[in-house]
């Protein structure tokens, strides 16, 4: 249960944390916050943010081994990286809609899912 809740909390943590880095770019469309300066986008940005630490930093202390949790902080990490990645790619793929992912991109990917065996074979 640990793990799953760790997990899940990491998924939405990362939604938060790609539509402050990125969403802006696409916020760009809409007339009203193109006005802004970069000061007040970075503040949105950042409040955007916010929401990212509230599961966050419950998920590390959930996950991490030392307050109970199933993984070791080389494990979160590593699972977080990779939640990363995929929150990005879904992200990039429904809202922007003009990239497109080549071979090399899904090697990448593959290389860093081969990562996460890696650190968590024992």
């Amino acid at each position: 249960m640990k793990s799953f809740l760790t997990i899940l909390l990491l998924v939405l943590s990362n939604t938060f944390m790609t539509l402050a880095w990125y969403g802006h770019l696409k916020f760009a469309e809409w007339k009203w916050f193109n006005k802004l300066g970069l000061i007040a986008i970075v503040l949105i940005s950042w409040g955007i943010a916010l929401f990212e630490y509230f599961f966050q930093v419950p998920a590390n202390r959930i996950g991490f081994k030392g307050n109970g949790g199933p993984f070791s902080l080389v494990e979160l990490k590593v699972i977080q990286e990779v939640i990363t990645l995929i929150v990005f790619t879904l992200f990039t793929l429904l809202v922007f809609k003009t990239e497109t992912f080549r071979l090399n991109h899904l090697i990448g990917f593959a290389l860093l899912v081969l990562a996460v065996y890696f650190i968590f074979k024992k």
